[in-house]
C-alpha cells in the first residue's frame, strides 16, 4: 500500500525546499517506527559438541600442494597439466564466474536506475485536422534507499555464494588432483604387475619343458605335466587383464588431463614412490578452517542467513524516489523551449500480503538450519576420513611388511622344494603348490603396495588445504 507520494511538476527555476523537506518528514517517521528491527548476523558454530583432537598423528609436513610429498617429478607435471585443461574444472571455473556477476546484477541495485526515451511521429493531415509533429525527449531515474538494508543483505546473501562456488572449484580441483595421483599409481601398479606375470610366464614355460624332459626319462607323471600346463594358462590369464587394466587406466589418464583416450603418453616413472612419515594433522578446528568443502558448507550457511535477514526486511515499509525531466514539442527547433521536471517521494509498506511475506520468513529460516545441520554433517565427515586415513595407513603398513615376510618364506620354501624335487624326495605336486603361492604372494604385494598408496592419498585429500590455481592467479 502506498503511504505518501509527493510529486510536483517544476520550471527549472523552481526552488525545491518543499519536496526535501516532504521526503526528510517521510523518513524520519519511518525510522522512528523501524529503527533497530533489522536482524544481525549470527555466530555460527557446527552443531556437534565439544571438538575432540585426532587419535593419532604423524610429524611430516604436508603443503597445500599435497602431492609434492610423492617426490614424483611426472605426477606433479600431470597435475599442473590436469588444472589447466581438465573440462570439468573449467566448467567449475565458469560457475563461479557466473556467481560473481550475479553479485554484480544484485549490487546494481543499490544504485539508482536511471532510463532515456526519445520518441518522434508525424501526424499525417486529415480532412477534419491538421498535421504536424510531435517530438519528444526524457531521462528518468528511481532510486530505492536501503533504509534497513534489505539490499544490502541479498547483496552480501549473493557475495557468499560466489565464496561458495570459488570454493565449490578449489574442491574440485583438490579431488581432480587426488583423482590423478591415485589413476597414475594405479597405472604404474598395473604395469608391474604385468611386467611380473609375464616374467611367471616365461619361468612357467621354463618348468613345463623340464618336466617334460624328465617325464621322457620317467621321473614324474603325466598328470603333473598336466598342472603346470593349468598353471602357464591361469598365470597367462592374469596377463590378459592387467594388459586391459593398463589400457583403460591410460585411456582415463589422458581424459583426466584434457586429452583423448587416444592420445598416447610418455610415460618414465616406473617404480611405486617411497612413502615418507605420516604428515602432522593439527587440530580438527584448524581442518575446518582449511578445508575448501567445508568452507563452502559455512559460505552456504551464511548466505542461507542473510536471506532469512533480507527476508525480515522485506516486512518494513520502503522508501523510494523518482525523477523525471522532459523536453516535448510540436517542432524539433522548438524543442528547448518546453521542458520540465517531475521529482517524486514514496513510502511504500506492506500492510496485508496473505501471509506470504512471513512465509517466506519461515522458508528461509528452515534454510538455514537445514544448512546449520548439513555444515555440522560434512564437518563431522571430514573427521572421519583423516581418522580412518590414520587407521588404514598404519594397518595397511603393517599388512605390506606382512606379505614381505610371507614372499620371503615362499621363496625359501620353494627353493628346497625344487632341491628335493630334483633329488626325488618331494613330489611335484609340492613344488606346483609352492610355485602358485609364491606367484600369487609377488602380485599381492603389488597390490598392497598400491592399497597403501591410494590411503596415502586418501589421507592427504583428507588434510588438504586450498591452494591457487593458475586461473585464480590470472583473475585477481
Amino acid at each position: 500500500m502506498q503511504i505518501s507520494n509527493t510529486s510536483l511538476k517544476l520550471k527549472p527555476q523552481f526552488k525545491l525546499k518543499g519536496i526535501y523537506k516532504s521526503l526528510l518528514i517521510c523518513f524520519s517517521i519511518t525510522a522512528l517506527a523501524f529503527f533497530g528491527c533489522s536482524p544481525k548476523l549470527s555466530h555460527i558454530t557446527p552443531p556437534i559438541g565439544v571438538i575432540k583432537e585426532f587419535s593419532n598423528s604423524g610429524n611430516g609436513i604436508l603443503e597445500d600442494k599435497w602431492w609434492t610429498a610423492f617426490n614424483d617429478e611426472q605426477l606433479n607435471i600431470l597435475i599442473d597439466s590436469a588444472l589447466q585443461s581438465n573440462l570439468n574444472l573449467a566448467a567449475t571455473w565458469q560457475q563461479f564466474l557466473s556467481a560473481k556477476a550475479v553479485v554484480a546484477r544484485e549490487a546494481s541495485n543499490k544504485w539508482p536506475q536511471i532510463e532515456a526515451s526519445a520518441q518522434s511521429a508525424i501526424n499525417l493531415p486529415e480532412p477534419d485536422f491538421v498535421g504536424g509533429e510531435n517530438t519528444q525527449l526524457g531521462l528518468s531515474a528511481n532510486y530505492e534507499i536501503d533504509l534497513w538494508g534489505r539490499i544490502g543483505t541479498a547483496v552480501q546473501a549473493e557475495k557468499l555464494r560466489a565464496d561458495a562456488s570459488l570454493y565449490d572449484y578449489r574442491t574440485a580441483a583438490i579431488s581432480l588432483s587426488a583423482e590423478i595421483a591415485s589413476t597414475w599409481y594405479q597405472l604404474i601398479a598395473a604395469k608391474k604387475q604385468l611386467q611380473i606375470t609375464r616374467d611367471q610366464i616365461a619361468t612357467n614355460e621354463d618348468i613345463i619343458k623340464l618336466i617334460r624332459s624328465r617325464f621322457v626319462g620317467g621321473q614324474i607323471r603325466a598328470v603333473d605335466i598336466l598342472r603346470q600346463a593349468q598353471l602357464l594358462e591361469s598365470t597367462k590369464e592374469q596377463e590378459i587383464i592387467f594388459e586391459t587394466n593398463v589400457a583403460l587406466l591410460e585411456n582415463q589418464l589422458a581424459v583426466l588431463i584434457g586429452k583423448q583416450p587416444q592420445s598416447s603418453i610418455v610415460f618414465k616413472t616406473t617404480q611405486l614412490p617411497v612413502l615418507p612419515a605420516l604428515p602432522a594433522t593439527g587440530m580438527p578446528l584448524e581442518l575446518i578452517r582449511r578445508r575448501p568443502d567445508i568452507q563452502q558448507s559455512y559460505a552456504q550457511l551464511l548466505a542461507t542467513d542473510r536471506d532469512m535477514a533480507s527476508a525480515v526486511r522485506s516486512k518494513y515499509p520502503r522508501l523510494s524516489v523518482s525523477g523525471r525531466g522532459q523536453l516535448r514539442s510540436n517542432s524539433f527547433k522548438n524543442l528547448f523551449d518546453n521542458w520540465a521536471y517531475t521529482l517524486a517521494g514514496n513510502i511504500l509498506a506492506p500492510l496485508f500480503y496473505g501471509g506470504q511475506l512471513s512465509a517466506e520468513v519461515n522458508r528461509t529460516k528452515a534454510l538455514k538450519q537445514q544448512r546449520l545441520l548439513e555444515y555440522g554433517q560434512i564437518t563431522l565427515e571430514a573427521f572421519q576420513e583423516v581418522e580412518n586415513g590414520l587407521v588404514q595407513d598404519v594397518m595397511q603398513k603393517q599388512r605390506v611388511e606382512n606379505i614381505a615376510r610371507q614372499l620371503q618364506l615362499a621363496e625359501k620354501s620353494n627353493r628346497q622344494l625344487r632341491i628335493e624335487f630334483l633329488n626325488g624326495f618331494s613330489p611335484y605336486l609340492d613344488v606346483l603348490i609352492g610355485l602358485d603361492a609364491e606367484q600369487q604372494l609377488r602380485r599381492d604385494y603389488i597390490q598392497a603396495q598400491r592399497q597403501r598408496i591410494q590411503i596415502r592419498i586418501g589421507l592427504y585429500r583428507a588434510l588438504a588445504g586450498s591452494f591457487e590455481t593458475e586461473r585464480e592467479f590470472s583473475n585477481q
